[in-house]
């Protein structure tokens, strides 16, 4: 799902949200990475099958087995054109380097193609390495694409799962997989220059050990180049090795990782994309960015070898030592009203438990990168307690326009509003919370769903009392769900992907929207 504009300025645009809601609630629509847009805010305006007045009426659909557990999201596409026709598909990326394309209907495969581990073994001891990514989708709906166990992002034919080899594709994202997992979601983002980029983060394997800086691949979808930005060593735009294993560039520094689920978030408004570490030396004069949220050219690209703009907590050296990545989650762009004298807002959760408000224009408040502190306003408790190692969902309420981020974990969930002083100051003020814990949240036409192990639940944004749950799925550990046209989605740790709808039925096909077209749900 891409939306071409979202900021929430007034009651006006809440209102309009509406208006263009009604407009557009005939057409099919696409879900074409993890939380949905290139902002990640999980918030899907498109659907409009499944509500409050009848979530409640959700009965599972069916129930797949995968070739191996999905332990992230999938990406669905509608009327695509395959051998047996046009048909709704679901795509999945599985921890064993698989990507199944599947009827969204039926559940029944109709292509798969896997890159396993191989002689791929975590830190090159004896478990096979693996991932626990997401596939993303080509903004021209023609291609999908998924992260394999050889280090490379694979392109394949949305129809019928031909794959691309040229000079570009496959891509290398990684020279040392058994070091660097690809943990994220990948992410597309169409930049204001026009281009589209592809985006794969990688970080290290549970136990933080191996040689690995952290790193993000950008991709040009026009032409198959690619740069590098490395968390440590940034100076150095390339794939680092081992220099121990085979010849070619290293950093004596390791151990910063980009490994949160969105992995990379772009924002229209600033036209950058936005990312944070976890553990790993902060030392700009040196080149390394630990335990730092930080902003990039969309071309993947920084200045002078460095980021654009940095934001670090001045405990920065405690979060390292304790663990306390602040890079388990990433940025969570925020509407923000024009009351607010801050204009582009976003929360940063992490493990220590705690929120901070962030100025996208301004990271560190001081002007330039390698600062610390800089936080707008006071940090704030997670209200349920709990380090955040999910992505958080961002919501407008079509009412009146505002803003709400809700936040997951194994502690429970949380509603927070965006509030805006007489001193247009803004700050987020805790509205709920809830103690069933779970993952990455989305909301779909004012409902949200999120996953816990053995449980789906939906509830409402505003109290967050609850208005439906199943038990028939299986464990769940980064596994989210989407919702797309009447139909919820959730893959889980049995190897399932399960699908809910109204009184378990299939819904109506809505008519197809123009094939490559995503609906703007408001102009500027």
């Amino acid at each position: 799902m891409r939306l071409d504009s979202w900021r929430g300025r007034t009651l006006a645009l809440g209102l309009a949200l509406a208006m263009s809601l009604t407009l557009t609630a005939a057409l099919a629509y696409d879900w074409i990475q993890f939380n949905g847009d290139s902002r990640r805010s999980g918030n899907n305006t498109q659907e409009t099958t499944i509500d409050a007045s009848n979530v409640h009426t959700l009965q599972r659909l069916f129930q797949a087995t995968l070739p191996a557990v999905a332990d992230g999201a999938p990406a669905y596409l509608s009327a695509v054109a395959t051998a047996a026709g046009a048909r709704d598909l679901v795509f999945v990326t599985t921890k064993a380097g698989h990507i199944v394309a599947l009827d969204a209907r039926t559940g029944a495969q109709v292509w798969a193609h896997q890159y396993p581990a191989g002689a791929c073994k975590i830190n090159n001891g004896s478990s096979a390495c693996y991932t626990t990514s997401s596939p993303a989708i080509d903004p021209n709906r023609q291609y999908v694409y998924s992260y394999g166990l050889d280090g490379k992002v694979h392109k394949y034919r949305v129809g019928d799962g031909a794959e691309t080899i040229d000079d570009h594709w496959p891509e290398t994202t990684t020279l040392k997989p058994y070091d660097e997992k690809g943990s994220p979601a990948l992410s597309v983002a169409t930049a204001k220059s026009g281009a589209s980029y592809l985006y794969m983060a990688n970080g290290g394997y549970p136990g933080d050990n191996g040689n690995y800086q952290g790193h993000i691949t950008a991709i040009n979808l026009a032409d198959g180049t690619q740069k590098v930005f490395n968390a440590n060593c940034s100076n150095q735009p390339v794939h680092l090795v081992d220099s121990r294993v085979m010849p070619g560039p290293d950093c004596a520094e390791k151990q910063s990782a980009i490994w949160a689920r969105a992995s990379v978030v772009y924002d229209p408004d600033t036209d950058k994309i936005y990312t944070a570490t976890g553990n790993g030396a902060f030392d700009p004069a040196n080149h390394h960015w630990g335990d730092t949220v930080f902003a990039l050219n969309p071309d993947g690209t920084g200045l002078n070898g460095d980021p654009l703009d940095s934001y670090t907590p001045p405990n920065f050296n405690q979060l390292d030592i304790t663990d306390q990545d602040l890079g388990s989650t990433t940025p969570a762009i925020l509407p923000t009203p024009a009351s607010s004298k801050i204009k582009h807002l976003a929360v940063q959760g992490g493990k220590d438990a705690k929120l901070r408000l962030l100025n996208l224009d301004n990271l560190s408040g001081q002007g330039g990168i390698g600062h610390t502190s800089g936080e707008v306003g006071a940090l704030i408790n997670v209200p349920q307690g709990g380090e955040v190692l999910t992505a958080p969902a961002v919501w407008l309420h079509p009412a009146d326009g505002s803003t709400w981020v809700f936040i997951a974990n194994g502690s429970g969930i949380s509603g927070l509003q965006l509030a805006v002083d007489g001193g247009g100051n803004p700050s987020l003020q805790i509205k709920w919370q809830k103690p069933n814990g779970g993952t990455s949240p989305i909301v779909a036409n004012n409902v949200l769903y999120y996953a816990g192990s053995g449980s789906l639940r939906a509830l409402d944004p505003l109290t967050g009392g609850p208005l439906w749950s199943s038990t028939q799925v299986g464990g769940i550990h980064w596994e989210s769900p989407i919702v797309a046209n009447g139909i919820v989605y959730i893959t889980d740790e049995a190897g399932k992907l399960s699908a809910f709808s109204p009184n378990g039925q299939v819904p109506a096909p809505p008519p197809a929207s123009t094939p490559g077209a995503y609906l703007p749900i408001v102009k500027r």
